[in-house]
């Protein structure tokens, strides 16, 4: 497994992205903004989280015994011991991020989706395939389509953000809303998971929506494009043609959207030939 990875902040504050690697695993977070006008009940604050979070995934899915989703909830219960002592974790308004990870494991690639990161697997004749969670567009509907009315960067505009993510955090990891890593264990059993096998998969890429948006929300670049942009480019390469767009629709007018750049993290995945040639 051959890995190179980016990140860049976007218009926030602090980048609420982050990525582990292993010699046979990646895991890519992309923590949830929360408004500064919005309380939370965590004092260490979502870019603390998403650290703690992702550290301890990556060792736990190095045990090949470990199912992926039994990691998530172990470290997420985890996590929870880390602060339930000191923050109000039975709030809604509590730090929460996606997850996406693969992990090699003898001939055979495991993955899980858990929310809107993309998990791009190249799998030769078949074929390129996506793998993502979308719930969270089904909700709050009247609020999301207001939230993407520009121009971003206005305070009205902040506000409709603000009336959004309110709505979101009562729907967030109950049934009929939709789910994401945050306090809940429970969560781990929403994900989505599959296993490939390991000679079919040429190459993967795991981005956060920041990373996959000139793909599924611009329509700038096809899936096949992209994962040729980070073999031949790499992902800092997307990361730059992704402001690039961004900056050419600075308001959201052409590509609406809740800033005008979010944290972007992309990892791109190889395996030799001759680890092909062994599967």
């Amino acid at each position: 497994m051959q890995v190179s990875m980016a990140s860049a902040q976007g218009a926030g504050a602090a980048n609420e992205d982050s990525v582990h690697v292993s010699p046979t695993g990646v895991v890519v977070l992309d923590g949830l903004s929360a408004p500064q006008d919005l309380p939370m009940g965590c004092i260490h604050g979502t870019p603390w989280f998403v650290r703690q979070l992702g550290a301890r995934l990556i060792n736990l899915i190095g045990d090949n015994a470990v199912a992926l989703r039994e990691a998530l909830r172990t470290a997420i219960a985890e996590v929870n011991d880390l602060h339930r002592g000191t923050c109000a974790l039975d709030q809604d308004a509590v730090p929460a991020t996606t997850v996406v990870m693969v992990r090699e494991r003898d001939d055979v690639l495991d993955y899980l989706v858990l929310s809107d990161n993309v998990l791009v697997l190249d799998l030769g004749d078949e074929g390129v395939q996506t793998v993502t969670d979308k719930r969270v567009e089904e909700v709050a509907g009247e609020e999301m389509r207001a939230a993407l009315q520009g121009p971003t960067g206005t305070p009205e505009h902040a506000a409709r953000v603000s009336a959004l993510v309110t709505v979101q955090r009562q729907l967030r990891n109950r049934p009929g809303g939709y789910w994401v890593a945050s306090t809940n264990p429970a969560a781990a059993d929403e994900a989505i998971t599959g296993t490939v096998e390991l000679g079919q998969v040429r190459q993967a890429a795991l981005l956060t929506d920041g990373a996959s948006r000139l793909a599924d929300s611009f329509g700038a670049l096809s899936w096949v494009q992209l994962l040729d942009l980070l073999r031949t480019e790499g992902p800092a390469a997307l990361i730059a043609r992704t402001r690039a767009v961004e900056l050419a629709d600075p308001v959201g007018e052409r590509w609406p959207r809740f800033k005008q750049s979010d944290d972007a993290t992309a990892a791109y995945v190889r395996w030799s030939a001759r680890r092909m040639a062994r599967c």
